[in-house]
């Protein structure tokens, strides 16, 4: 199932971002002491407790300003608190309860969600003791927290996840591929979707974002079960204009961590762009199959571009994602709609293959030998390899030195182990752990 939404919302200023990077482990938003820093939504996922979730940082409220950039600022908050299935209302202990806070409070109160009060900036105990004073808001308990010290936040943190939607079932069997179809808008993800499924599930519209929400359509392709998940055009963040579209790159994404096979759909007629590429880095960093569909492929009739000379543009384009297959096709017309599903059936097959320890310890040993890893006078000595998972495939090496197993190298493992297996359409991860003795050789 995709994961719940967490959504931050409060005026500017009262360290929404500041909570969001504390809650990601990482510093992602934007902050600096100056109201209005955070414009556009960011978010990411994380977990508690064994509970994962999206979290969504918003820029701050003023509800009663008219300026174009506070009203768009506004309009993002109230979407996100639409979508979430929990809402955070951040306030500000060092500046006590503002005719604002009182203002986003009525408007959370009418939206039906779970909303948690987290009074921040909490950084002592008198502040904690003050308090006490936004019990007024009327959300019973109230959160007292410290984003920058932590004080507090895994409190919070356990009342978020307590609030959660209950988790469900599996959707679908493990056998079940799943398939998610992405894209940058307008590139023809709802008509590949109907090629596909030889019917109209989805709405086709020649406009842009028509569709909004993640479609999940099962079918059988030649005995295998299928599901396809039809997803809303991703575009920048920075440039999105309408916050419907924000969550529509939300839904996307998770979609693609939904999926085993990613469709990434590029417009044969405009060209591999930056949205294409961001669109492929989603679905590789996320670690799932990955299969590049060229759409449209009927309109470069005439045009002196050949599919060799189209598939090398993409791979100097997007060299992070070599091992994805090619596909040229068109939904218009259904040429190589069956191409697209056995190709995604290998990928999905190549992304759930996992190799024994005996043959990734051939492999890796015989590369390492072929070609050793010396440093400063220190030789990189592996002991031992697994490949503990898969989905993608993941090979751990227990070595003397884990920190000697720089990029290129990993690259030149990888591509060794590629030579015996292609595991064509999927990535292939490859980390180092310090060897706890020899005996593990």
């Amino acid at each position: 199932m995709a994961n719940p939404v967490v959504a931050i919302v409060g005026r500017p200023n009262v360290g929404k971002s500041t909570f969001f990077n504390r809650l990601v482990g990482k510093r992602i938003a934007i902050v600096e002491d100056t109201p209005g820093i955070t414009r556009d939504r960011l978010y990411a996922e994380t977990e508690w407790i064994g509970r994962s979730f999206m979290l969504v940082d918003t820029g701050g409220m003023l509800l009663n300003d008219a300026d174009p950039m506070t009203v768009q600022i506004r309009t993002q908050a109230e979407i996100a608190m639409e979508e979430a299935d929990v809402i955070v209302l951040l306030v500000d202990a060092t500046e006590g309860i503002t005719p604002t806070d009182t203002d986003v409070a009525h408007l959370l109160r009418r939206s039906g969600k779970p909303v948690l009060l987290a009074v921040n900036k909490c950084d002592n105990t008198r502040l904690e003791r003050d308090a006490v004073e936004f019990y007024s808001l009327g959300f019973g308990e109230i959160f007292p927290i410290s984003s920058i010290q932590g004080r507090g936040v895994a409190e919070l943190l356990d009342e978020i996840v307590e609030s959660l939607p209950k988790t469900e079932a599996e959707e679908y069997p493990e056998d079940v591929v799943k398939v998610a179809i992405v894209g940058r808008p307008n590139v023809g993800k709802s008509s590949m979707l109907n090629a596909i499924v030889k019917e109209d599930r989805a709405i086709v519209s020649s406009v842009a974002g028509t569709t909004r929400d993640a479609v999940d359509t099962p079918f059988v392709h030649e005995g295998q079960n299928m599901v396809l998940i039809d997803t809303a055009g991703i575009r920048r963040a920075g440039k999105v204009q309408h916050s419907v579209e924000y969550y529509s790159v939300l839904r996307a994404v998770q979609a693609i961590e939904r999926s085993d096979v990613v469709l990434v759909l590029v417009d044969a007629a405009e060209g591999l762009s930056d949205g294409d590429k961001r669109v492929g880095g989603y679905a590789h960093e996320a670690g799932r199959a990955v299969v590049i569909v060229v759409n449209k492929w009927d309109l470069m009739k005439g045009s002196g571009i050949t599919m060799k000379k189209f598939a090398e543009g993409i791979r100097n384009e997007v060299p992070f994602l070599s091992y994805a297959p090619i596909v040229f096709a068109s939904a218009k017309n259904g040429k190589g709609v069956k191409d697209i599903l056995d190709t995604a059936i290998l990928a999905a097959q190549a992304h759930s293959m996992r190799l024994s320890t005996s043959e990734i310890n051939r492999i890796i040993h015989d590369a390492v030998d072929t070609h050793p890893l010396n440093s400063k006078g220190k030789q990189f000595k592996v002991y031992y390899a697994t490949m503990p998972a898969v989905k993608p495939p993941t090979v751990v090496i227990f070595a003397n030195d884990p920190n000697m197993l720089h990029f290129s190298y990993q690259r030149y493992l990888e591509n060794e182990l590629r030579k015996w297996y292609p595991y064509e359409g999927t990535s292939v991860r490859i980390f180092a752990r310090k060897a706890e003795s020899k005996d593990q050789r």
